[in-house]
């Protein structure tokens, strides 16, 4: 590991400006993923300015009846929290998959937005790869690639976001906030992950030397009645394979309205459009849960071998969508 400085910051702007300082240094928060890529050489900052102490750890309502999540929430924190489980179960479903408790209680809402990939050729510095090594080349095309991305993956990169509460948070149309030296800023979470591309090295929108402030979720409704299903190699702290968030909301029979995310299929958590735009205005049932599973994975270009991807991920959506269905109707 590379000899680094370490700073605590007093404030949001002093973080910053900290950063600004030093171009090389890097906001350490619970350190979870970061100082794990630090030991193995993928990370090699020459500062870390601790942001743990700021005063960003508050869950409160916001003006128009959604929810404020402060960047140095704990996991543990946010799914244990009252108002998180009634509004929003499928976030707290998903914070409670990922990882095992003792990581969750030091892992924060922002560190999971910005943690890395787990390809194993990325996490591997004596190996080619384009996110870590722009122009190196990806070897997991035609190598290792069984949990790798059947959605929206280029000749660059194939590799998986790995993060369980980014799906719920895309599914509920999430928004980041943040602060630069300029001041304070905002991206929807879909536009913050940036499409894989020929710069897989780019994966977010957040400014150079931005600190995320927090999380707003805006009020949905039909988040109350959601779910988060994972399936993963293991019965516990393992990534997913697949992954999706699901919301309905469901009068006489009929989808009103409809959410769904899946995790592990593509390089950020991937909203399901096509899928929800089948769902609305047809019968709550296994066919129209089915065609609209169709719909979204007609796009999916899997490799050799995760092809499995697609049939696990049509299976997944239509049984979760069929237990938002049966719920709502008892």
């Amino acid at each position: 590991m590379r000899e680094f400085g370490y700073q605590r910051a007093d404030d949001v702007s002093g973080a910053v400006a900290l950063l600004a300082a030093d171009p090389d240094a890097r906001f350490l928060g619970g350190g979870t993923n970061l100082v794990d890529l630090m030991k193995t050489g993928v990370e090699r900052p020459a500062r870390l300015v601790d942001v743990r102490e700021l005063p960003l750890d508050g869950i409160e309502p916001t003006a128009d009846g959604g929810l404020r999540v402060g960047a140095t929430v704990t996991n543990s924190d946010l799914a244990a929290h009252p108002e998180v489980r009634r509004r929003y179960p499928a976030l707290a479903q998903a914070v409670l998959a990922g990882a095992s408790g003792q990581l969750r209680n030091m892992a924060t809402v922002g560190g999971n937005l910005l943690q890395r990939t787990r390809c194993g050729y990325f996490t591997d510095v004596s190996k080619p790869c384009n996110k870590r090594v722009p122009g190196s080349g990806c070897p997991a095309i035609t190598g290792e690639h069984h949990n790798h991305a059947i959605l929206g993956a280029s000749d660059h990169c194939v590799a998986v976001h790995p993060s369980d509460m980014g799906v719920a948070l895309t599914a509920f149309d999430a928004a980041v906030t943040y602060e630069t030296a300029d001041g304070p800023g905002e991206s929807p979470l879909a536009d913050f992950y940036l499409p894989v591309g020929d710069t897989p090295d780019r994966e977010t929108a957040l400014p150079p030397g931005a600190l995320i402030t927090g999380i707003t979720l805006p009020p949905t409704p039909v988040a109350a009645r959601s779910r988060y299903r994972k399936v993963r190699e293991r019965a516990s702290y393992a990534f997913a394979i697949g992954s999706v968030a699901a919301a309905l909301d469901i009068e006489d029979g009929v989808v009103r309205d409809a959410r769904l995310a899946f995790g592990a299929v593509a390089s950020r958590p991937w909203r399901a459009r096509a899928a929800e735009r089948v769902l609305i205005g047809r019968p709550a049932g296994g066919d129209t849960f089915a065609a609209a599973a169709d719909a979204e994975l007609a796009a999916a270009r899997p490799l050799p071998d995760n092809g499995y991807k697609v049939t696990l991920m049509r299976n997944l959506a239509v049984a979760v969508l069929t237990e938002l269905a049966e719920e709502a109707a008892r």
